[in-house]
């Protein structure tokens, strides 16, 4: 049965009518919903990820591994990111209806019932478990399955609401996928994987920070010890510099592993632009001017997208 009718619209200068086609309110409905469940899975974050995964994959393989694997490993990272993600939006659901970041996502703003959303979360989690197992390797699967549980049961469901650790703490889920791509190639873990794994898991505490510095009062209203909300301004900018400087270093450590000057190079550049940036904020915050911490959480993406980038074109060439 067709969800489209046609509507007739009067024409002033006296022409015939014009039809217009007007959706049904059943098929505008489907559409949010479906918005709303692509919505719980975070799917920016889930780009994010997949970033870093592909390039660590073309290292592990020394050039482009079979398609059949990098489409697997992109499915099911896909599907176990969302899944995570989900699972997170049912947790937080209680602490997102108090933050005007988090309330009109599906859960707070009643889109998606918590039950329905639950159930979600976990059959993409066990898709994609049972995919990386299937057509990976155990290896895989397993690191994939532990990133789901520490990022939900570990990281949302406690550390994020007991520590103001937690960003450092819970980096270890963000970094996951760095691990999981290597281990579908290879079966196993070599020293460029845990530089790579290292590498995104310092990254995230420059560039989480400046995410909570700006959504301060959120967190703070909802009682979430992030960082920024506990912690003087003088204590965050020094973590700031120390993570955005242990980053670059490792990523530098690299690049006698084994890499070229095509990833060397551009790594060196793109890494002073993000330390420079670093220290810009930091500086503003000691002064007590206008901080702008959203330059340094954006740059910091583009300096992680160049520098796997970076990793991808060595491994090919």
């Amino acid at each position: 049965m067709s969800m489209i009718t046609e509507r007739p619209v009067s024409n002033p200068a006296g022409q015939p009518p014009v039809r217009t086609v007007v959706e049904e309110p059943a098929r505008r409905h489907l559409r949010s919903v479906v918005a709303a469940y692509v919505a719980l899975t975070k799917p920016r974050i889930v780009e994010l990820l997949l970033v870093t995964t592909v390039p660590a994959m073309m290292l592990a393989d020394g050039g482009l591994p079979s398609l059949w694997l990098v489409a697997v490993v992109l499915v099911g990272g896909s599907l176990a990111a969302g899944a995570a993600s989900v699972i997170n939006c049912y947790i937080d659901r209680d602490i997102d209806q108090l933050m005007r970041r988090t309330k009109r996502r599906p859960l707070p703003a009643h889109t998606v019932s918590p039950r329905n959303a639950l159930v979600f979360g976990l059959v993409l989690a066990a898709v994609s478990v049972v995919l990386m197992a299937a057509f990976t390797n155990l290896l895989a699967a397993g690191l994939t399955l532990a990133a789901i549980v520490y990022y939900d049961l570990v990281y949302t469901l406690w550390l994020k609401r007991t520590t103001p650790t937690n960003t450092f703490w819970g980096g270890a889920c963000g970094a996951a996928p760095v691990l999981i791509g290597w281990a579908a190639v290879t079966g196993s873990l070599a020293p460029q994987a845990w530089v790579l794994f290292g590498v995104v898991f310092f990254w995230q505490m420059p560039h989480f920070y400046p995410l909570a510095m700006k959504y301060k009062d959120d967190y703070a209203r909802a009682g979430i010890p992030m960082l920024p909300v506990v912690a003087s301004a003088r204590r965050v900018n020094a973590e700031i510099l120390t993570f955005a400087w242990i980053t670059v270093l490792l990523s530098l450590a690299l690049w006698p592993m084994g890499m070229s000057a095509i990833y060397g190079v551009p790594t060196l550049v793109v890494g002073g632009i993000f330390v420079a940036e670093a220290h810009r904020l930091c500086r503003r915050v000691t002064r007590g001017e206008a901080v702008k911490p959203m330059r340094l959480f954006h740059w910091s993406t583009t300096y992680l997208t160049i520098l796997f980038a970076a990793v991808a074109l060595d491994a090919l060439v």
